[in-house]
């Protein structure tokens, strides 16, 4: 008669820097792996206090960078508003020098003092530098050979009785 063997009184167990995940499709028993762990009263209230303080401090310390990143932004529109004003008390002060409104009003508003001989120069660009919308068609005017009103007609005749329509 066999006689079954009786479980080894000792588990085994592997060294240390080996893997110990399951080979040849082996399962690995998790209740020994949470049995060896050991819980003390200390460590429950520390792991508790660490907790505690997470749920404490995460919405703080959002609203912390929430609220460093709108001092940032108010920070860069008082230094923009600073730069305008900078720049709107310079114009100012230009505008208070007569030399500076006489320029102004002789380029903007052609004032002149009596006396004066305006020149004014249209089209002084070149032809190259204007823009194509702005450009004269042609130089010399053309004469169509056929009446206009009788080509319109006979153009929308033709298009409304066509039966296919023939690229163009």
């Amino acid at each position: 008669m066999d006689r079954p063997s009786a479980p080894p009184s000792r588990a085994s167990r592997t060294p240390r820097g080996e893997d110990r995940t399951p080979r040849s499709g082996r399962r690995v028993d998790v209740r020994d792996w949470v049995g060896g762990i050991r819980m003390s009263g200390f460590m429950g209230i520390m792991l508790g206090l660490v907790v505690l303080a997470a749920f404490v401090l995460v919405p703080t310390i959002g609203t912390y960078v929430d609220q460093r990143q709108q001092i940032a932004a108010l920070t860069h529109d008082v230094q923009a508003t600073k730069d305008e004003i900078t720049q709107l008390t310079s114009e100012r002060e230009r505008w208070r020098d007569e030399a500076y409104i006489v320029a102004q009003a002789r380029e903007r508003l052609y004032y002149r003092r009596p006396g004066e001989v305006v020149y004014l120069v249209a089209d002084d660009l070149p032809t190259d530098l204007i823009e194509p919308a702005q450009r004269s068609v042609s130089d010399d005017v053309q004469e169509t050979q056929r009446d206009w009103m009788t080509q319109f007609l006979r153009s929308v005749t033709e298009a409304g009785l066509a039966e296919t329509v023939a690229p163009g």
